[in-house]
Formats: structure tokens, sequence, C-alpha cells
């Protein structure tokens, strides 16, 4: 159920909440060209003005009917989580790549990325603080696929080449240890012949009132 303010109405079935979130995430991935397309324009100033009008015209339209907080965790229809609002993973979020995390048999995490240039920082190169959101995204994922959520205690990360948007990378992670609530992860961004562009380890603590699968 999506909650609109105080307003909470019902969908006829889950059928029309797929369809829902499948219209939602297409907004939001035409959203992140949007924000492409803004940063790398280069038409007149009229042109930019009238855009920004149509943009304005499009915002209100959206505010009509809003929630009070992005869309939550939530069960996909074949019953794996899912959050549609989340910064490194959200479907619907356009701040996110999206990220598309996969587990591994040996229940370590990879994922295929590519940076846009929205997520520049130095002329040419993802922006560090970039890098280390996604690890710590894929870092935390590790920790709950070994069986022990937990939120980022603390993040080290090393940036040992620059990292370029446009080009396929390839992010993975893995568990390395637990004591009682603490967990501590190891991850890196690489290119796909394997060199080491930014690495991480992350320690994460699951708080007390969660189980060892995740918040009761």
């Amino acid at each position: 159920m999506f909650y609109y303010g105080g307003m909470t109405p019902d969908l006829a079935s889950a059928g029309n909440a797929e369809a829902r979130q499948a219209a939602l995430a297409t907004l939001g991935g035409q959203t992140r060209e949007l924000i492409d397309a803004v940063v790398l324009t280069d038409v007149p100033e009229d042109e930019i003005t009238a855009v920004t009008a149509e943009l304005a015209a499009l915002t209100g339209r959206l505010r009509t009917l809003q929630r009070t907080a992005p869309q939550s965790f939530e069960a996909g229809p074949d019953g794996v989580p899912r959050h549609p609002g989340n910064a490194v993973i959200g479907s619907a979020n356009p701040h996110a790549l999206p990220l598309i995390v996969e587990s591994t048999p040996e229940r370590t995490v990879r994922a295929e990325l590519a940076f846009r240039p929205s997520h520049e920082g130095p002329p040419g190169w993802v922006h560090g603080g970039v890098s280390a959101m996604i690890l710590d995204h894929l870092l935390g994922h590790a920790a709950a696929v070994a069986g022990s959520p937990g939120m980022t205690g603390t993040l080290s990360v090393r940036y040992r080449r620059p990292v370029p948007y446009g080009e396929p990378l390839l992010a993975t992670a893995e568990h390395t240890r637990s004591e009682g609530r603490k967990t501590w992860v190891e991850g890196r961004i690489a290119l796909p012949d394997g060199t080491v562009l930014v690495e991480a380890t992350g320690l994460f603590i699951t708080p007390s009132g969660w189980g060892r699968s995740g918040p009761e």
C-alpha cells in the first residue's frame, strides 16, 4: 500500500501494484536521462528557459499527490525484498544508478555498473563520495548475505586509481569475519580486466533489536 500524506488509497490488485512500480521505474529512468541531458546540454539560453518552464509544470503535476517519504522496503512478486526509493538501488529514485546486486554461490556479491556524467567529481572522473556510497551499500549487502545484516559502523576507503564514468565496471564484496554483533566486510570497484580502482573495508553492527536475518 502506498501512503500519500494522510491518504491511503487501496490498489485494486497486486497486478495494479506491479504496473505502478513499472511506471515509476520508467519515470525514474527517464529522469536519469534528463539529469544527464542537463549536465551535458549546450543548447541556447532561450531553449534552456523554455525547457525550465516545461519542467516546472511537470513538477507541479507530480506534486498534486505525494507521500511523506520515499518508498521503503517491500516484497516483490517473487518474494525478494526491494527498495524502490533507495539512493543506490532504487528503480524509482533518479539519483540511483540503479545498482543491481547479485549474490554468488560462494555468498559473495557482485554488481556490474557504469557511472553517469552526473557523477563527475574531478574533471573527467567520478566523485570519490559516489564511489564510497556504492561500496558502502555493496559491503552492507555482503554482510546481509552472510547472515549478519547491520548498519555501517565504520567505512575505510582507499582510492587507488581514478574512476571513469560511462565505462563498464565491476564491484564485488565479501564477508571476512563476524564477532557477536560485529561483522567485517571487504569490497572493491574494478575495471573488467580486474584492475582495482577503489577498495574498501567496513565494520557493520547488527542492532540489538534485529534478528540475524534482519529487523524483527
